[in-house]
């Protein structure tokens, strides 16, 4: 796992004014919060946290506000604005060396599935674990071999292990399966087949009452 240096100042809370001046300066208002400190209110360029928010590894966080020591801290969330998707807020949690943290690790799939090459479709049900392990154990992705996978097959948190991180998802929580492609397309043909079915009385009914009043 890489670490990425972002600078940061600290700032008053934002009125909504100022808030929209720090959109059109291209600066991105944000928390870091600490069990050992309150939480300090700071701004980011926008441009300096895309390495960390456009991938899809995990990142440590070299967080240097204004002129201090630089404070090892993870992304913990983020906001869009749902009309320009651009980043609007976003948080930090600093992290301590030798203490548990709580982290959502990216999943990365590898190997090409047997049940896909018999006509199958593989789909992936869950992209991201919550963990728990050393700041050190942060890993940027945790990979799962589906090549063995047949038609029908699937893998859960249960059949999971790695070493030392702790998958905090529930173990009967499915990651990853391979399907039969015909049985979803029966499905879907049941289901339209049911649509019609519901739809046809009402059509013939109506038929039989004009029928009805021209008699």
């Amino acid at each position: 796992m890489s670490n990425i240096n972002i600078a940061a100042q600290k700032r008053e809370k934002s009125t909504k004014g100022a808030v929209n001046q720090l959109k059109r300066d291209g600066k991105v208002p944000g928390v870091l919060y600490s069990k050992d400190m309150e939480p300090v209110n700071i701004t980011v360029t926008e441009l300096s946290l895309k390495p960390v928010v456009y991938t899809t590894e995990m990142n440590l966080v070299d967080l240097k506000i204004n002129e201090n020591e630089p404070v090892p801290s993870i992304l913990k969330d983020i906001q869009f604005d749902p009309l320009t998707d651009r980043i609007i807020h976003v948080d930090f949690q600093a992290i301590t060396v030798g203490e548990v943290i709580e982290v959502q690790v990216p999943i990365s799939l590898i190997g090409s599935a047997i049940g896909v090459k018999e006509g199958g479709k593989l789909i992936q049900t869950l992209h991201k674990f919550d963990v728990e392990c050393l700041p050190k154990d942060i890993p940027s992705h945790l990979e799962i071999d589906v090549t063995n996978l047949h038609v029908g097959d699937s893998i859960s948190v249960a059949d999971l292990s790695y070493e030392n991180i702790t998958i905090l998802n529930s173990e009967d929580t499915s990651v990853v399966a391979v399907t039969a492609i015909k049985e979803e397309e029966e499905d879907k043909a049941d289901e339209l087949l049911g649509d019609d079915e519901e739809k046809q009385p009402e059509v013939i009914g109506k038929g039989k009452s004009d029928e009805e009043s021209e008699g």
